[in-house]
């Protein structure tokens, strides 16, 4: 299949950074039309979580034919970068091509060919998807609104922006490029605009274009990862043990087993057989996330076409780095038709934000706004990398007594300052002008007894500004992390601490099949007053339109708070009696109880919101 083709900027766009809309013409698999009787899915287990989507239909049949169908398509690009956003298909990017090389750094999809993968049904492949706030989310196959804003600093960024039917959450991304830079920032606003405390997650989720050459790659600091849930663990990049089923630590003695070796995408053999940061090697669908790394990148690349990327964000709120795949086997085959019809197979490259697994929900008090950037940018012929920051990435090999690095930039630089390092001596330096698209490349002999853990790179710019270092981490023997249990019964847990935090998380992730209500009863089996666990209950009954029972809970909650003191350490009890009471009409009662939560800083802009709404009244 020839790539469709992208539409050239129109002659009315001035300036280095062109942003406007225009559709594209793309062969499409139609989801059928809903039923009369919609399904609604109450029991579904879906990404470890909850399945289900009320008020939404979940759509269960695609077509099997193709047609043409013109979708609306936001274009934006600079000297370096293209990239397309479909509206229509959740505020996607479609395309991200370095125009330095006419690379197609994201999976670029020909084809509009959706599965039954999403939360509601249809799902497709290709690009960057953003989830939240649930995996997969309902708008991934549903329209967004959209609007270009251009900035004072010559940038312009793409807003989507779409309301979350199941929480009535509201999430916006924008995609934005600046003039002189080659990276895309996605800006994220994440709004809680309900009177609830909500849960959430939120991934990009980054589709790549792969096989027998292609590699991800993650920090040098990521020496475990972790399957969903982190119900297993495994070491990375080489797998010593079992992993989803396969025993890599057998393979890396004796080969493929015949069973296991796939029909395409062959190794070629120059890399071992249980390293898994190779598509080639990972023959069932997995996935793997790293874990506990104190850097701020991870990516991939093509050893065939010499180009990958690199994604850039804080670890510190950003800490979830991710692959997934179909694997390279039958299986896998079989979802890549299903999911394209001549594109072939992709790995998900994923970046989670206040998370580091799936499914793992973070908390949105009422009101709040939570917000961050991401950055992706291409990469040339510097192989996988070491280090990265938003302005350059380093790549260093050293092997044979021979050292070589290579360093992209995401802007230019003339004159920058480049030295290979042994510990604090400086074995080799350059002097070198980088640009975008044309990176700096050096070889230098080295020891042959000389090991990569010793060498480091540094750059420099001609105003003495470090760009960017890369040191090896410390050696150090880490323990093995414990995959996750599963908890025990409420009458097998012996604390009522357990068994409140036990029901959060059961709550907090949304899970399908346990309900948190019968750890929190059995802790107000045994203390009647458990202030925690009467809140948590009056909540579940406050979310079921059960007001009266709800405000018995809040008000238990309340008294064992105050027991000892008018003025408790946590206000939130008060707040959620005040919802309940607003809810049975009786507001006077309900402003005091809303003014009383404000004396607790964390819930004053809730608190004083909600006495607002009643003034206004």
């Amino acid at each position: 299949m020839n790539r469709f083709q992208l539409p050239t900027a129109p002659a009315a766009q001035t300036g280095p950074v062109k942003a406007w809309a225009e559709p594209v013409l793309l062969p499409t698999y139609a989801p059928a039309p809903a039923d009369t009787n919609p399904m609604f899915l109450e029991r579904r287990v879906y990404q470890g979580s909850s399945g289900r989507v009320y008020p939404l239909p979940y759509t269960d049949r695609i077509s099997t034919e193709p047609c043409d169908r013109s979708w609306q398509a936001l274009h934006i690009e600079n000297q370096y970068i293209r990239v397309m956003i479909l509206p229509q298909l959740g505020g996607r990017i479609h395309v991200g091509l370095d125009k330095t090389n006419n690379y197609d750094f994201f999976y670029r999809q020909n084809v509009i060919k959706p599965a039954l993968v999403g939360l509601a049904g249809p799902w497709i492949s290709g690009g960057v998807e953003f989830n939240w706030p649930q995996h997969h989310r309902p708008a991934t196959f549903m329209p967004v609104d959209w609007e270009i804003e251009e900035s004072a600093d010559g940038s312009r960024t793409i807003w989507c922006s779409d309301h979350d039917p199941m929480n009535r959450l509201k999430g916006m991304h924008g995609v934005c490029l600046y003039p002189d830079r080659a990276y895309i920032e996605l800006k994220a606003r994440l709004y809680n605009r309900t009177p609830f405390v909500q849960t959430f997650l939120w991934w990009a989720n980054v589709a790549a274009h792969v096989h027998q050459h292609y590699q991800s790659f993650f920090p040098p600091d990521v020496d475990f990862v972790a399957d969903h849930a982190k119900r297993a663990m495994s070491t990375f990049p080489l797998c010593d043990g079992r992993y989803y089923g396969i025993d890599y630590a057998a393979r890396a003695r004796h080969g493929f087993p015949a069973d296991e070796a796939p029909s395409n995408f062959v190794p070629p053999g120059t890399y071992p057989p249980n390293d898994l940061s190779w598509y080639a090697n990972i023959p069932v669908p997995t996935s793997y996330m790293a874990i506990g790394s104190h850097w701020d990148f991870c990516g991939a690349y093509d050893h065939a076409k010499q180009a990958g990327l690199v994604h850039v964000a804080n670890h510190h709120i950003s800490p979830g780095k991710k692959q997934w795949t179909w694997g390279n086997h039958d299986f896998g085959y079989a979802w890549d038709r299903n999911l394209t019809d001549d594109d072939g197979p992709y790995i998900e490259l994923m970046a989670g934000v206040y998370t580091d697994n799936q499914p793992d929900f973070s908390f949105l008090a009422p009101g709040e706004t939570k917000t961050f950037s991401q950055f992706w940018y291409p990469i040339q012929k510097i192989g996988p990398v070491q280090e990265a920051n938003t302005e350059a990435a380093i790549s260093l090999k050293v092997e044979a007594g021979m050292a070589r690095l290579g360093l992209c930039t995401t802007r230019s630089f003339t004159g920058l300052f480049i030295e290979l390092r042994r510990g604090n001596e400086t074995l080799s330096a350059w002097r070198s002008d980088v640009h975008p698209g044309t990176p700096f490349l050096a070889e230098a002999a080295i020891s042959k007894e000389a090991t990569a853990v010793e060498f480091g790179v540094r750059a420099v710019t001609e105003d003495n500004r470090e760009l960017i270092r890369y040191a090896p981490p410390a050696s150090t023997d880490v323990m093995a992390p414990k995959p996750a249990a599963e908890p025990p019964l409420p009458s097998e847990i012996a604390g009522n601490d357990e068994l409140f935090v036990t029901g959060l998380h059961l709550d907090q992730y949304r899970h399908a099949t346990r309900s948190p209500n019968a750890y929190w009863q059995e802790a107000l089996r045994r203390d009647p007053g458990d202030a925690r666990c009467n809140h948590a209950l009056g909540l579940w009954h406050l979310r079921r339109g059960e007001f009266s029972l709800a405000e018995q809970f809040f008000r238990r909650s309340i008294e064992r708070l105050t027991l000892r003191n008018p003025n408790p350490y946590d206000g939130e009890p008060f707040y959620s009696l005040g919802l309940t009471l607003r809810y049975l009409r009786r507001e006077e009662e309900a402003y005091a109880a809303f003014y009383k939560s404000t004396w607790n800083n964390a819930w004053r802009s809730a608190g004083y919101l909600a006495v607002a709404e009643i003034d206004i009244t």
